[in-house]
Formats: structure tokens, sequence, C-alpha cells
């Protein structure tokens, strides 16, 4: 159950997070008495100066960065996608290929076609198998003197399924193209280290972490091409102008020290719950199938399909239990499209009746007994549909 509401059941954490209550706390006096700027000279600005900067530790401490003044920070994954994408696109203007792939959050999609239909860039999507996984050989056919960029993530938000960062990372320094991976999904859920990895630019995101939503980072090696995406004054050392969102900064970095802490138990006890719940699922409710369930996979994140069942109605049924579910991307909820990520890796599959179930650290045994109840009971309702 969830953070002392004890009728609420979430399981929506790939969504966003509950703020943690050290967050909370080591935020509240920069919403209160600390409130200067921290591009004033004077000491009261330049306490917060400290602040943000003792943050930007905390947060390149998570990733192993080794050089704190890579972090940017910026307003959340979205604009740090764009961000990364703008920066290499824009200090190599003679490049005008982008290769990213069909299953990408949509802050990558959607830019990339804005790119596409305004500005003329060609842009591949590569595709998925029925796992979700992308083949290496597709990415190295499509590298060419004329790639610009390859972005792709490191975890699915919907599905959960990992691509080989690391052998990605390696392809593109070998052909000298840089690399942006979007790690919003992945950061606190698995070992991140970029002092090991050949990235350029990698991204995350505050309210993944336990922190509120509205602030993020992009790591930028020292040596990427980068050209600011937000113009303004030399804030971020004239990477992202704009005065810094102190308070959130700071949440963003004791969200980081927080997860730094948890990252070698979250693994194991998430994976036990998440394995618990697929595991009963599929033995008690006819019809249903885990997508991506041969790939490697985050811990927390189970996605399946219920055929007979319209993802829209189960959700509904699932909301007046109390249980909070998806069935994908929060930032595409409104949209009439079955997903993108499932219609994908099964083009003509039952994309439209998909859930996504992401757990979280405090997700217990009581919450999976009590939504395996709902989904038998919601099982039955629909009855013959499912037979």
């Amino acid at each position: 159950m969830f953070n002392g509401i004890s009728l609420v059941i979430y399981l929506d954490h790939n969504a966003t997070t509950p703020v943690l209550q050290e967050v909370r706390e080591a935020m509240l006096p920069y919403l209160s008495d600390e409130w200067g700027n921290p591009s004033s000279s004077y000491r009261f600005g330049s306490r917060m100066k400290s602040r943000v900067e003792e943050a930007r530790e905390q947060v390149a401490g998570l990733i192993g960065c080794k050089m704190p003044r890579e972090i940017v920070f910026t307003s959340g994954g979205t604009e740090s996608n764009n961000t990364a994408i703008h920066a290499a696109i824009m200090a190599q203007p003679d490049k005008r290929h982008i290769i990213t792939s069909q299953v990408e959050h949509s802050s990558v999609l959607t830019y990339c076609g804005y790119l596409e239909r305004h500005h003329g860039y060609r842009v591949t999507y590569l595709p998925v198998n029925q796992e979700g996984l992308l083949s290496l050989v597709d990415l190295e056919s499509a590298l060419g003197d004329d790639v610009a960029l390859v972005s792709l993530m490191w975890a699915n938000n919907e599905t959960g399924v990992l691509f080989p960062v690391a052998a990605i990372a390696e392809l593109c320094r070998g052909r000298g193209v840089p690399f942006h991976c979007d790690a919003v999904q992945a950061v606190g859920k698995l070992p991140v280290n970029v002092r090991e990895l050949p990235v350029d630019y990698l991204t995350l995101s505050g309210h993944k972490l336990g922190v509120p939503q509205g602030v993020g980072a992009v790591y930028v090696h020292k040596k990427a091409p980068f050209v600011p995406y937000l113009h303004g004054g030399h804030q971020e050392r004239a990477r992202r102008g704009g005065t810094e969102n102190v308070p959130y900064i700071i949440g963003l970095g004791k969200g980081a020290e927080l997860a730094r802490k948890k990252l070698p138990s979250y693994d194991r006890t998430v994976r036990v719950i998440r394995d618990e719940l697929e595991t009963r699922v599929l033995n008690s409710i006819p019809n249903t199938e885990i997508n991506g369930h041969a790939a490697p996979r985050l811990a927390n994140t189970s996605n399946i399909t219920f055929h007979g069942i319209e993802s829209e109605a189960l959700l509904l049924l699932l909301d007046q239990a109390d249980i909070c579910a998806s069935s994908g991307s929060a930032c595409l909820a409104d949209s009439p499209d079955p997903s993108h990520v499932i219609a994908a890796m099964n083009p003509g599959s039952a994309a439209r009746q998909c859930v996504r179930f992401s757990l979280g650290l405090q997700t217990g045994a009581q919450d999976i007994a009590k939504t395996l109840e709902s989904l038998k009971q919601i099982a039955d309702t629909f009855g013959g549909q499912l037979s």
C-alpha cells in the first residue's frame, strides 16, 4: 500500500514516483527562508550556488560521472532528451541523418519527427523484434558518414525491455558517431557508470527517483559536441539559460543520493514481487501473456496482454478498486492510438489490451494479492470474451 493512503495500491512507478520524505525535507528550506538567486554575488545568493553544486555532485555520483561539471540541470526528461538531440545536430550542421528506434519515448520520437518534417532531416527508425529488442546488425547497417546522432533508450518505459547500450555505445564510438542514451527509466534501477560506458549524452528525470515533477538532468561528455537548447544567461556554464530551480535541484540531488544507497538491493527486492505478480496472473487468468518476457527487463516492470479485455475498461475497473496502473506511457495517456511500443513488437497484435504494472520498493506482497484478486474478478466479469 502507498504512503499512508491505505486504500490505494500504486503500481505505476514508471509514470511517476511518490515524493520521498527525505527529499521533501531537503527542499523545504529553499521554498521558504533560503530563496536567493544562485547567480548573485552576495553571500545570500552564493549559498544557493553552493547547494546547487552539491546537488550536481550527488547526481554525478549516481551515474558514475567523475566530473560533476558534465551534469546540466533541466526541467525534466523531455527537455533533457530534446537538449541532447539538439546539441548534437546543431553542432554538426553538415550531417542530416538521425538514428533512433520505433519504441522510443515520445519526447525523442516527436522531436525527431519535427526535424524530419520541418527541417529536412532523415530519420531512421530501427525496428524491434517480438521481444522488443533491436538488432545491432540493423544499427551497424544504418550507420554512415551522414549520421549526426544515434538516440536510443536504455530501458523501455512500457515493457521494461533493456537495449544493449554498452554494445551500442561501442559501435557508435567506433564509427565516430555521437550516442545519446535516454536513461530516464534505468537510472536508480540499474547500475549506471558513464566512466565505463562510452556515451556522449545521457538523460535522467527526477520524478522517477522520488523527486517532484519538474527537474531533470543531462550528462554531456566533456568532448561531446554541444549547442545550447535554451538561450539566456550564463547559468549551467552557459549550457542552459534561465535561473536555476534551486529547491527542485536540491531535491534531485537528495533523490540521487538516496537512489545510490538503495541501488544494491533494488533489483532483488522488486524482482521477487514483480515475478510473483506475473506468475499468478499467468496461472490464474486465461489468455494472458507477458510482453517482452524473454528479453532482459527492468526488475519492476510487467506489461501484460489481457486478450479479450480492452485496457481502457480494465484500468477503469482497477481504478474503482483503488489500484493504479496504466496502458503505457503517461505522456500519451490522452492519445486514442494504441501503444506504439506493443504495435512495433507485434504488428496487428492486441495493442489495446495491454496493461503496464510498474512496482516500487514500497510495493508489498499484500498489494499483489489484492491486485490479483481484482484482476480475477474483472476476468470473470468479461468471462466469455476470454475463453
